[in-house]
């Protein structure tokens, strides 16, 4: 590794030598911020040159580029690992300067010195070879042809914006010293040895860098990992041929969740929800698997190139792909990837569907997974998901489910259906039983409880029951109280002596709803005036209203039970599982958890928590708000843990300020709102008026926090101090 100074002049100006921004590295990113900033250190550096009274002109350190170069015949091809943003924004200033200079003279010099090069291998002898998503634009501007819109063309015209207003205010100021500007902008040009026993390997390097201080995706690590190595021609080849448009191109923002559903497929374990926390674990995960599994990188991106359009199916809630060459198989299939994915919106089923989807496409040690069993596996797993969600389930999910993956080759061969799956799972992850679902549903308040299922489960009892698919997804379908939400004499005359106890007992219940295209027309008419209408209805729902003449306690409760068989018989079970537990009574289930879990908010909201396990410490705890406080209590009366940081990066840690707060603070918040009071306690669980001796640097936290929100932030913690997952665990009750 050789590292050299150079003002940001001299490296673009050298003529033998071109640019090359290879394909892993992230499109053009600066903004109005950044771009600001960057002109603001250009002005300087002239108002220096301007000020006769200094005689140490003053320079600016732009940062670090680092580079790789290779020989191409008798020119240089430089490499840009990192510092593409700076080089870019150079090369914008460059061009802006030049198009608002009217001597042809200087402007040819930019053009010669800065922008082309007669040695140059790209497309018009252009120096600065962009990524894929940012050539035809920055092409169009050397050119001096009008590029498409975007950022890179909105960076120029904010560029060119700058400069005119710095000329207007200061006529003093002219092309050179925009020119020496650039000379005195200095940076640390670090140059990769490529020899292997000098340890300087590329991808490495690129793996400690971040663009703008915003972290790498695990998109953009997997991108790196793959294309790093490889020189500049293949890793162009490769980029733009395979990688950008049948990778990227298809996905697009969903890139980094893809890789991690892939792995969580491929291994059969749950991994973390990406975020910026763990996106280089998550990297290594990825990395060893692939280093592992594949003999080189060209066979893992075969591998992975066969998911995507897999992943793509689960991912567009609107596919007009065909994933069965049968058209009503095909259609059954679509709108069952729909319902699983955007209706009742799972994530721990990504993974398994996306085996099933590969199983289904391709033909795997001679076994090809039929229509049939697709179909069939899929409404299962639909027919899972509601029944759990009818009863508020989720507990489990994320982090369970992905262990079936290895499964999927036995359901492709015949020897298991995925209702055994389903049924041998522990009590947590059971599938509820036909008498779990009549005792939720005869209570419930299925109008409230179930907003946001409430459309698909009436909708796909109106599809069992007419045959004919209902757009319950059409905002014109509304779901309809029958007994109006609000009581007019005449509805109180309708249900009879009891009306405020019915009232209260049934107007959400699924006994008194309906799906219907006209909800509004309908509003707190007369029951009489309801059938009319629903009589020109087309939805078979109206059949079971029309027919009776009145709609009272014994109406509403016959309904509901045509209501809830209807739902059992759309949701079906197979007569052995309809009345049995459907859970593994052999498994013994741990009550243990830690908030580092996939699903750790799941599985707290709806519990109540006994022990707080920190290492080998139990701490006896009583509520979540306890288990928060009694966590940050430990972490500030232990040396190791530096307390003061989470104090200082509170939003970060916990997604809001003043999570912990000094009484000199929170007693101005209370002075404007008594009713924060009982919302921040001491260390020891006192509320403020309960505290003997008050002083301003006594902290308080914020405990009114949700059992899912306290696992939120214990996490936030744990990986910024990069606790392991078993280092702090929760016992339930």
């Amino acid at each position: 590794m050789k590292t050299e100074s150079h003002s940001i002049n001299d490296v673009l100006a050298k003529n033998a030598t071109s640019f090359f921004i290879p394909p892993f590295q992230r499109a053009y990113a600066w903004g109005k911020p950044e771009i600001e900033r960057y002109f603001s250190d250009i002005s300087r550096i002239i108002e220096s040159e301007l000020d006769p009274q200094q005689h140490d002109k003053q320079e600016h350190f732009f940062g670090t580029i680092v580079i790789k170069e290779e020989k191409v015949g008798f020119a240089n091809k430089s490499v840009v690992v990192d510092g593409q943003q700076r080089l870019t924004t150079t090369l914008l200033f460059l061009i802006a300067l030049r198009d608002i200079e009217t001597d042809c003279e200087k402007r040819n010099f930019i053009t010669q010195n800065y922008l082309t090069n007669n040695s140059s291998t790209f497309q018009d002898k252009i120096k600065l070879k962009q990524v894929t998503k940012d050539w035809d634009a920055y092409k169009a501007l050397v050119n001096e042809a009008k590029p498409n819109p975007g950022v890179l063309n909105n960076a120029y015209e904010l560029l060119k914006r700058l400069i005119k207003e710095k000329i207007r205010l200061n006529p003093k100021i002219d092309f050179e010293h925009f020119i020496i500007a650039i000379q005195r902008m200095n940076v640390a040009v670090i140059f990769l040895d490529e020899r292997p026993f000098k340890g300087e390997d590329p991808q490495i390097i690129f793996e400690t860098l971040n663009s703008l201080g915003k972290p790498l995706t695990l998109s953009d690590l997997v991108r790196n990992f793959v294309l790093l190595n490889m020189d500049s021609e293949r890793q162009s080849d490769i980029y733009e041929q395979t990688w950008h448009p049948k990778i990227e191109k298809v996905l697009l923002d969903n890139t980094s969740k893809f890789f991690r559903d892939y792995l969580q497929y491929k291994t059969s374990n749950s991994l973390k929800v990406v975020s910026d926390n763990n996106t280089k674990e998550l990297y290594q995960q990825f990395k060893d698997f692939v280093e592992t599994t594949f003999k080189n990188h060209n066979n893992f991106i075969n591998d992975i190139v066969r998911y995507v359009k897999c992943y793509k199916w689960i991912i567009t809630e609107i596919n007009n792909d065909t994933i069965s060459n049968d058209n009503h198989n095909n259609i059954i299939i679509k709108e069952l990837l729909r319902n699983i994915f955007h209706d009742i919106k799972t994530e721990a089923f990504k993974p398994f569907v996306l085996g099933l989807l590969e199983y289904h496409q391709y033909t795997i040690n001679n076994i090809r997974l039929s229509d049939e069993i697709l179909i069939s596996t899929l409404t299962t797993i639909r027919t899972y998901l509601i029944r759990r969600r009818v009863l508020g389930l989720t507990q489990g999910e994320n982090k369970n489910i992905v262990l079936l993956c290895k499964k999927i080759e036995n359901i492709a061969k015949g020897n298991i259906s995925m209702f055994e799956l389903l049924t041998n799972m522990f009590y947590r992850l059971r599938l509820p039983n036909n008498r779990e679902l009549k005792s939720a549903l005869i209570s419930m308040n299925f109008y409230e409880s179930l907003k946001q299922y409430s459309k698909l489960i009436l909708g796909k009892i109106e599809e069992h029951n007419s045959k004919v698919s209902v757009d319950f997804r059409n905002p014109q379908i509304t779901i309809e109280h029958i007994m109006p939400q609000k009581l007019n004499d005449c509805w109180k005359e309708e249900l009879g002596e009891h009306f405020d106890e019915i009232h209260k007992n049934y107007l959400h219940n699924i006994g008194n709803l309906i799906l219907t295209e006209f909800n509004s027309e309908l509003g707190n008419k007369s029951f009489k005036e309801k059938k009319n209408k629903l009589n020109t209805s087309s939805l078979y729902y109206r059949l079971d209203i029309v027919e009776r003449n009145i709609w009272n306690e014994e109406s509403i409760e016959d309904h509901q039970s045509n209501m809830i068989n209807w739902f059992l018989e759309t949701f079906p079970l197979p007569d052995q599982y309809k009345n049995e537990d459907n859970w593994n009574t052999q498994t013994i289930e741990s009550t243990l958890f830690s908030p580092l879990d996939t699903d750790a908010g799941d599985i707290a909201e709806g519990n109540k928590p006994a022990e707080l396990q920190i290492f080998d410490d139990i701490i006896k705890v009583n509520s979540w708000q306890d288990v928060f406080i009694k966590f940050l209590k430990y972490l500030k009366e232990k040396p190791e843990y530096d307390f003061e940081y989470i104090l200082d990066n509170q939003l970060e840690i916990f997604k809001r300020d003043e999570t912990i707060i000094k009484w000199e603070a929170l007693k101005v918040l209370i002075d404007e709102n008594i009713d924060l009071t009982n919302r921040y306690k001491t260390f020891d669980g006192k509320v403020w008026d309960k505290v003997k001796e008050l002083n301003n640097d006594l902290l308080f936290i914020h405990i009114n926090i949700s059992a899912s929100s306290c696992m939120s932030r214990i996490a936030g913690v744990m990986e910024k101090f990069f606790l392991p997952d078993d280092s702090i665990q929760i016992k339930l009750k």
